[in-house]
């Protein structure tokens, strides 16, 4: 039989982020029955959320509350068939500076969910992990066996909750697939993330301040990764695999500034700010995926390339400018 979402009850954790808005939008254009779960605030915000189509948004069922809250977690799985697990704290400098509260979301968090799921016997749980989970590569291109290393507090809270979601398959045969994706960007990502706070500066000025230029990333167009997270939902026998979601194909910052600058037509003085520097240790240098279990396990493959993928995320950017806040850096 072949699977659909239509009218499928999917809980998606981290609703209101970059990534989670997406897939919650192609969820609910499929016809899916999608509960997002957004972090409670008091101005009832529901972060990226608030991008959808007002029509789109009606057909919703928002709840706000936090992973940390077992009780909250639990009675947002009630009734669910999927839950695709995206919630979490992700920024890395921010993991710098409060180590504790990433953990406790991240780990315990997680925790939580896979708790709530095994007692409400969710037919499967989509967890999400990151290629920062790898650090600098050992060998490349970076296969799901790559030793995992923890060079930053947000990188080893994700090898937690990866180890956690293993081993809730192991123990209690919790059907859980892990999709691990490399560096997404497109439409609607904050400038916490190097490709929007390049295109953000670009657009507003003949300055940009970054930080590591030679860093190598496999970056991902967002609808590419979202498609990749439908087929961990929908492949059938692929529980408790974990599999990259990247294109194969590496990229230094320094030439991705390159790369925009062409798209804006501009010409930009890159200034090196300590303050966007990583500790040397901390610092991943290169991050390129074997996407090869995905190609062939799940039938995904990336479709858009990063020059499509820059000038779309360039224009909806420049349409989008009060949502940036450029000269301030974002942890």
């Amino acid at each position: 039989m072949t699977f659909s979402y239509q009218n499928k009850s999917v809980l998606v954790t981290g609703a209101g982020g970059f990534i989670a808005s997406h897939l919650v939008e192609t969820l609910a254009g499929l016809g899916a029955r999608v509960r997002a779960f957004v972090r409670y605030n008091s101005r009832g915000d529901p972060g990226l959320l608030s991008q959808l189509p007002v029509s789109l948004r009606a057909d919703l069922e928002i709840i706000a509350g936090d992973l940390r809250d077992p009780q909250a977690v639990a009675a947002a799985v009630q009734g669910v068939d999927l839950i695709f697990h995206l919630g979490a704290l992700i920024a890395i400098p921010y993991s710098y500076l409060h180590p504790y509260e990433v953990v406790e979301t991240n780990v315990m968090g997680t925790l939580n969910l896979l708790m709530a799921a095994r007692d409400a016997g969710v037919s499967r749980v989509i967890h999400t992990s990151t290629s920062e989970v790898y650090g600098t590569a050992l060998t490349v291109p970076i296969s799901e066996s790559h030793p995992l290393q923890g060079q930053s507090p947000y990188s080893a809270s994700k090898i937690g909750a990866d180890k956690l979601a293993e081993s809730f398959y192991c123990a209690y045969s919790l059907p859980v697939v892990t999709i691990r994706p490399f560096n997404t960007y497109g439409p609607r990502q904050s400038a916490r993330a190097v490709i929007p706070t390049i295109i953000s500066q670009v657009i507003a000025g003949n300055e940009l301040h970054l930080g590591n230029l030679n860093s190598l990333r496999d970056f991902t167009f967002v609808s590419d990764t979202v498609a990749g997270f439908l087929k961990g939902g929908e492949t059938p026998g692929v529980e408790g695999q974990t599999f990259n979601l990247g294109t194969g194909v590496e990229v230094s910052i320094g030439d991705l500034v390159n790369e925009i600058s062409a798209i804006s037509g501009k010409k930009v003085e890159v200034i090196i700010e300590n303050e966007r520097l990583r500790p040397d240790k901390s610092e991943v240098m290169r991050l390129l995926s074997d996407n090869r279990r995905a190609a062939s396990i799940l039938g995904w493959e990336p479709t858009i390339s990063l020059s499509d993928g820059l000038a779309t995320t360039y224009h909806w950017i420049e349409s989008h400018m009060g949502l940036y806040h450029v000269g301030t850096y974002e942890r």
